[in-house]
């Protein structure tokens, strides 16, 4: 059905640019420094990023800490502690069995001792592993304020909740803690430098209720919302499901390749007219996720050199040509 759909709204000419692109650090500057931790936000925010991510998943004592995944192995020191060896469990998150070690089921405090990894590291490298600690929301947005106030620009935050009704269902719903947090701040109105995301659809709902803050619904190529088992993510994208969207999101945020799909030969292929129908819609289009590394790049922004960066300034320009609101990248700095 996605394909159909793409060949639908398949365009010849790219829609205008748009006056300015937002670039949002995904994780950070999480190509070059380990993800989600202060040292990728920082270097983010010094190369020119207008917004950082901050991936939100619920400690034991309902702490809204800062990781990709509840799983921790893949981004923390967790499995070398013998003091946490009894907390690797298996459990049922989103319908798929996993097994690690959880973020709720330590406290914030445990959570503080453990030290940040690179998770691509035969793409990145080890050479900061160990060197920083986890972060909670608070302290994202702490920073981002000091950073703000340092550099005379007004730098945003777009934290996502991750699982929300996996949380929910154990007894640690999101959107309390999220709300007690912003409304301390002043950050509840639609002024403030908030983009609250998710790949749900009734906690966005929630949240469009009770705050007056942009939201993001975020949308894969296959599946759908794992709230909404009556929903695809393919029937989001139509000029219908898109209105439906529009009653409680203000933007929509979706995988690269559905704005610019690759070509049979792995090429960048021709401009899609999602853009064109998310702005019909009312809906501004974010777009994830920019890499520098030559295997998240089409063929034709490789560089020779397989072990050298790629040509992400150039492919980030086909999608600020085809008038996308903002990119998410994991390297800020070349795209800005």
């Amino acid at each position: 059905m996605l394909r159909t759909l793409l060949a639908a709204l398949l365009v010849l000419t790219a829609a205008p640019a748009s006056a300015q692109t937002l670039v949002i650090a995904h994780r950070g500057a999480s190509g070059e420094r380990p993800e989600h931790t202060r040292a990728a936000y920082e270097l983010a925010i010094d190369q020119g990023a207008d917004f950082i991510e901050p991936d939100l998943v619920m400690s034991r004592d309902r702490v809204l800490v800062v990781r990709h995944e509840n799983a921790l192995s893949d981004t923390t020191d967790v499995a070398d502690r013998p003091e946490f060896a009894d907390r690797r469990r298996t459990q049922t998150i989103d319908g798929r069995r996993a097994t690690d070690w959880f973020s709720e089921d330590f406290t914030l405090a445990e959570l503080r001792t453990l030290r940040a990894r690179e998770r691509l590291p035969e793409l990145r490298g080890t050479a900061f592993d160990g060197q920083f600690g986890l972060m909670t929301l608070e302290e994202v947005l702490d920073l981002a304020d000091a950073a703000s106030a340092r550099t005379g620009r007004r730098i945003g935050v777009v934290p996502e909740l991750k699982h929300p009704t996996h949380f929910a269902t154990i007894g640690l719903p999101m959107e309390p803690g999220l709300i007690e947090v912003l409304a301390r701040r002043g950050l509840t109105g639609a002024d403030a430098p908030v983009i609250v995301q998710s790949f749900e659809v009734e906690v966005l709902r929630a949240l469009d209720r009770a705050l007056d803050l942009p939201l993001m619904q975020l949308i894969s190529p296959a599946g759908g919302p794992f709230d909404r088992p009556d929903l695809t993510y393919g029937a989001m994208l139509t000029p219908e499901g898109l209105a439906g969207v529009a009653t409680y999101a203000d933007w929509i945020g979706v995988e690269a390749g559905l704005v610019i799909p690759r070509a049979p030969d792995g090429t960048a292929g021709a401009t899609t007219g999602l853009v064109a129908v998310a702005h019909a819609s009312g809906l501004k289009i974010g777009v994830w996720t920019l890499r520098a590394e030559n295997r998240f790049l089409p063929v034709d922004h490789r560089s020779d050199d397989g072990q050298a960066p790629g040509d992400l300034a150039g492919w980030f320009r086909r999608f600020a040509a085809a008038g996308v609101d903002a990119v998410f990248t994991d390297n800020p700095g070349d795209v800005r």
